[in-house]
């Protein structure tokens, strides 16, 4: 199913709290690629009736212009899960996330949700891996994109070292499997993976280096929890200029007559493939969409 944001750019998700009316109003005018108005981990048991009817007055107002929007539910066996859904497929929302799955069965029930509300085909289905059962589940999970309208995943770290009983650690290595594994299976089924949050809201350092770790391993974006992260991870899961230049020097020299029908050519000094191509190709499609969205 092709994503209602072609262009791929979720460099920046931010969760904004469905209990702050100033916090969704306010997500109006930021950067952020992605706004996740959050009826989940940031809102009290006791607000939450009161968040959904305030997120889907947001959501009427159709005020967030070129920013995906994105409703996080509360898990489908609480009493909230499924008037949050409803709600996210009224309210015409981009899609809908939903926390603590854990099997393949997980997926198409919760699609068959969506078919239910004759949500539209447009509407995407995105959902949190944070428990060790989605870990290992991980494969079946990924494979129901072949026949739903899966999207893709967010990490949910914190959830995730709770459940392991992990610390916090600067460099995520008691977190890597997971990570690596969630990765390996949006990879082989064409699904979008985000990376989860940094909590450490005043250390911009370590926000930022986990930001770069995350774009090493593959991830197309990272969830924020304060408005103050947006332009570091805006920044740092774009291309920069030297790899945009030398994408274009690829694709200049595999269209030049002389190298017609070769699966290998040097470019400034390295040798290329005809799959450094099509990586180029994209770098450089992803660098004009960032620059028409500007």
């Amino acid at each position: 199913m092709p994503l209602k944001n072609e262009a791929g750019i979720r460099r920046s998700c931010l969760y904004m709290p469905g209990a702050n009316t100033r916090a969704l109003q306010k997500a109006r005018s930021l950067p952020a690629d992605m706004i996740i108005l959050d009826l989940e981990d940031s809102v009290a048991p006791d607000a939450k009736d009161d968040a959904r009817i305030n997120i889907e007055s947001a959501l009427q107002e159709k005020a967030y212009g070129y920013r995906e929007v994105v409703v996080r539910s509360n898990a489908l066996d609480t009493r909230w899960g499924r008037a949050d859904i409803e709600m996210a497929v009224r309210g015409q929302a981009d899609g809908v996330l939903v926390p603590k799955v854990t099997c393949a069965e997980d997926i198409s029930d919760l699609d068959g949700i969506l078919s239910e509300l004759n949500a539209p085909t447009d509407f995407l289905l995105w959902v949190m891996i944070e428990m060790p059962l989605a870990i290992l589940n991980i494969q079946d999970i990924a494979a129901q994109a072949r026949t739903t309208r899966l999207a893709g995943f967010m990490l949910g770290p914190n959830d995730l070292a709770k459940e392991l009983h992990a610390s916090a650690i600067a460099d995520r290595s008691n977190l890597q499997t997971a990570l690596s594994l969630t990765l390996l299976a949006a990879r082989a089924f064409d699904l979008v993976a985000l990376d989860g949050v940094y909590n450490d809201i005043r250390n911009e350092h370590g926000f930022a280096a986990e930001c770069e770790q995350g774009r090493v391993m593959g991830f197309e974006g990272k969830t924020l929890i304060h408005p103050s992260q947006i332009e570091t991870a805006n920044r740092l899961f774009a291309p920069d200029s030297e790899a945009v230049a030398h994408a274009k020097d690829v694709i200049a020299a595999f269209a030049s007559p002389e190298n017609k029908g070769k699966g290998v050519i040097t470019v400034n000094g390295a040798m290329v493939e005809v799959l450094h191509l099509e990586q180029a190709r994209h770098l450089v499609a992803f660098q004009a969409a960032i620059e028409h969205r500007q």
